[in-house]
């Protein structure tokens, strides 16, 4: 199965974000892409990951980090207004 790939100006839609804006996010290396001739192009598992409709295992592993730490300082708190 091919990968499927988004240009600059498309993330940029999909995002509600100038094209300058997500160029400079490509440039500066914080969106992953490959650079095509002139263009570049951002992989669909990469524009899923930063829309927020795809996680990492990374990901999952911080929110289980974070769950685990907000049980143990506030579960007392928790079942209180569980029980509310």
């Amino acid at each position: 199965m091919a990968e499927k790939w988004v240009t600059i100006p498309e993330l940029a839609t999909q995002m509600g974000l100038s094209r300058i804006a997500v160029y400079y996010k490509v440039k500066t290396g914080e969106i992953p892409a490959r650079k095509i001739g002139r263009n570049y192009a951002i992989s669909e598992d990469t524009v899923c990951h930063i829309l927020g409709q795809k996680l990492t295992q990374k990901d999952k592993d911080r929110i289980g980090l974070v769950v685990r730490l907000a049980v143990k300082d506030y579960g007392e708190v928790f079942r209180w207004l569980a029980n509310e």
